[in-house]
C-alpha cells in the first residue's frame, strides 16, 4: 500500500513537470490562460453590460473568481483524465501495474495546479482589501468533495474513451455549455422572479453545490452548509463514482487489446 502511495505521488509529480517541459515561459503558462478568462468574463459583465454586483461592496471580479476556480479544477481534470489511458497506453500494457492509479494521478496533478490558484484567490482578496474568515478552511472540503465527482465521471468517460474516441470531442462540448448552467459568471437570483424552474434547474447541478459553497468560504462570515444540497450533491455523487469505476472495472481487462 505505501509503496503504491509512493508510486502514485512520483507519477504524479512528473506529470505535473511534464505539463510544461520545453515550453519557454514553463509554468506561467499554466496561470497566464486562466487569469486571461477571468479579465474577458469581467470585462463583458462589469464594463460591457454594467451588471450590479450580486454582493454590495464586492467588486465582481472578486465574487467571480471563487466561482470560477473550481471550474477550471473541473475542466481541466476531466479533459486530462478522459485521455489518459490512451497516454499513459505503455503503461495500460503491463500486467503489473495498477490501471485504476492513472486518473488518480491525473487528479492529483490537477490538484497540485488549484492548489496554487487557490493561493491566487487569495492574495486577489488581500490587494482588494476584502476580509477572509476562518471557515475559509472550508475550502479544503469542497476541494474534496469536487475531487470525488471528478473521479466518478473521469472513471467513466476515460473508460469509454479508449473504445470510443469521440468520447474527448463530447466532452469539450459539454463543457462549453456546462460552464454556463452553474452561476459562474451569474447570480442565479436574476430568474428567481421570471423563471423560478431554471433556479431549481440550476441547483440539480452538482457544480452548484461547490460553486456557492466555495463562494460562501471566501465571501461569507460563518459556516454555511445547505444540508438539503449536501446529502443530494453526496447522493448523486457517489452513484456516479460506483457508476463509473464499475465500467471501468468491467472494460479494463480489453484496454490493452484496443490500445
Amino acid at each position: 500500500m505505501a509503496n503504491d502511495i509512493k508510486i502514485l505521488l512520483n507519477l504524479a509529480k512528473s506529470d505535473f513537470n511534464k505539463k510544461f517541459a520545453g515550453s519557454y515561459f514553463g509554468i506561467l503558462w499554466m496561470f497566464l490562460q486562466p487569469l486571461a478568462t477571468i479579465a474577458v468574463y469581467t470585462l463583458i459583465f462589469q464594463v460591457g453590460f454594467r451588471s450590479t454586483p450580486p454582493i454590495p461592496g464586492v467588486p465582481y471580479v472578486i465574487w467571480l473568481i471563487p466561482g470560477i476556480v473550481p471550474w477550471f479544477y473541473f475542466q481541466e481534470a476531466i479533459i486530462l483524465i478522459t485521455n489518459v489511458f490512451s497516454e499513459y497506453s505503455f503503461l495500460v500494457k503491463k500486467m503489473v501495474f495498477k490501471v485504476n492509479m492513472l486518473p488518480l494521478i491525473k487528479l492529483l496533478s490537477s490538484l497540485l495546479v488549484h492548489f496554487c490558484f487557490i493561493i491566487i484567490m487569495i492574495v486577489f482578496f488581500i490587494l482588494f482589501r476584502q476580509p477572509l474568515y476562518i471557515n475559509i478552511i472550508m475550502i479544503f472540503y469542497y476541494s474534496f468533495a469536487l475531487s470525488v465527482f471528478i473521479l466518478g465521471i473521469g472513471f467513466l468517460t476515460s473508460s469509454i474513451n479508449v473504445f470510443f474516441k469521440d468520447m474527448n470531442n463530447i466532452v469539450a462540448i459539454c463543457l462549453q455549455f456546462g460552464i454556463w448552467f452553474a452561476p459562474i459568471m451569474y447570480d442565479e437570483s436574476i430568474f428567481e422572479s421570471r423563471a423560478r424552474i431554471v433556479v431549481a434547474i440550476i441547483k440539480f447541478n452538482p457544480i452548484y453545490y461547490i460553486v456557492t459553497g466555495y463562494r460562501n468560504a471566501m465571501l461569507h462570515d460563518g459556516f454555511i452548509i445547505d444540508p438539503i444540497l449536501t446529502i443530494y450533491y453526496w447522493t448523486v455523487t457517489i452513484i456516479i463514482l460506483i457508476i463509473g469505476y464499475r465500467i471501468f472495472n468491467n472494460l479494463k481487462q480489453h484496454f490493452s487489446d484496443v490500445l
